[in-house]
């Protein structure tokens, strides 16, 4: 009879602890990360794994980006109808990215929906350079916006996130820019939920997954490179309550959006214990460490390598690599030689009519400035979103 008591006050025990044990064991399979979620509703912390390791950003660096670009559009100093040129320093941006050409225009709207469905450089540049007279002058402005913010461990030091070792935030961070990004600009947030939109009569389809296929999700940013591995700031709603996740440092595309899967659920069945909760503005800002370089694909080298690495690598591996082996075997060393003659004087009499055509058209003494739109009836009254049929929300 006892023994069958203690058996029974075993089992009870076990299954108490069911699912403490199934928590620690979603975390265990996963390598070293940084995450965070948050009630956006008040700014309670629900959880967090390291919220204060440095961590590099990669290209949630966009999402600042885009809070300095809401925060002009608010005070008027652009419009979203508003032509901005794209300089020879934008155009060169490595990918991800939209392929603007040195002069082309683009409106400030269009510019935004590249750099959250596309994680688009180009983009992302051409949007700093119209704001402030260089991509670094921007960046140190953006370091300070953010310290303003309570971002107290983070300093950018270009507005795209490529690659650079003084570039560092934490998940702590970036839970505070995502939080503040919808409180203060809530007419422009709206935006983050859209997956695609179409550009020059092409559909460009987003490739933020979470947005796409989480029940609720709102939207928010990818950013990746060698050096950050797979991060992503989510936010979503169910049942009238709103979260925010941050994971930094996810091994491969697919882990990251299975922690933040995994975060987001546990947070809306309310399985995380908030006996004390924690505002998300006091909890301590000392950082931890350096940033460790979570991939090898870089080997420890800073590699611009864009958000939808995985995507691109999956649809063509060494497929440049294999064509020209076999080019190389199949016309023998002199006839490859040349082809390379051949194309080398194709293109320096496509530079000579380009540069001849330039002359004709003169160039802008300040490629990067704004360029209002040739018809005042077009422009908004107000930079407030516009409802179109070239934008697909996923709400």
């Amino acid at each position: 009879m006892e023994s069958n008591f203690l058996v029974s006050k075993a089992k009870l025990f076990l299954y108490m602890l069911m699912p403490v044990w199934l928590l620690f064991m979603s975390e265990v399979g996963y390598g070293r990360y940084s995450a965070i979620i948050i009630d956006a509703d008040n700014g309670s912390v629900l959880h967090e794994v390291e919220a204060t390791q440095a961590w590099y950003p990669a290209s949630l660096t966009k999402v600042m980006t885009l809070y300095m670009t809401f925060s002009a559009l608010k005070m008027g100093q652009v419009q979203l109808r508003d032509n901005i040129r794209t300089s020879a320093h934008a155009a060169r941006q490595p990918n991800s990215k939209l392929g603007l050409r040195q002069g082309e225009l683009i409106t400030v709207e269009d510019a935004i929906i590249a750099v959250i469905t596309r994680s688009a450089n180009d983009a992302a540049v051409v949007l700093a350079e119209s704001l402030e007279e260089s991509e670094d002058y921007f960046a140190l402005k953006m370091t300070l916006r953010a310290q303003s913010l309570g971002m107290k461990n983070t300093n950018f030091m270009n507005a795209t996130g490529l690659p650079n070792d003084k570039q560092v935030t934490t998940s702590l961070d970036m839970a505070i820019l995502a939080w503040r990004i919808q409180r203060d600009f809530p007419d422009y947030y709206q935006y983050f939920s859209i997956h695609s939109f179409n550009y020059k009569g092409n559909e460009l389809r987003g490739i933020n997954k979470f947005v796409a296929n989480y029940p609720g999700a709102e939207g928010m940013k990818t950013g990746f490179t060698c050096g950050s591995g797979y991060n992503l700031i989510a936010a979503a709603h169910r049942n009238n309550q709103h979260l925010i996740g941050v994971v930094l440092g996810g091994m491969t595309s697919a882990e990251r959006y299975q922690l933040m899967n995994s975060m987001m659920d546990e947070g809306f069945a309310n399985r995380y214990s908030t006996v004390q909760p924690r505002h998300i503005s006091n909890i301590p800002t000392v950082s931890t460490g350096v940033p460790p370089y979570q991939l090898s694909c870089g080997n420890g080298k800073a590699s611009a390598i864009g958000d939808n690495y995985n995507e691109k690598k999956k649809a063509h591996p060494n497929k440049r690599k294999h064509s020209l082996i076999g080019k190389t075997k199949r016309l023998g060393k002199k006839t490859l030689i040349s082809k390379k003659k051949a194309v080398n004087k194709s293109k320096a009499a496509s530079k000579t009519k380009t540069i001849s055509k330039s002359k004709r058209l003169g160039k802008s003494k300040n490629p990067g400035r704004i360029m209002k739109p040739a018809s005042k009836s077009k422009r908004l009254t107000k930079s407030r979103p516009v409802a179109s049929k070239r934008y697909r929300h996923n709400n």
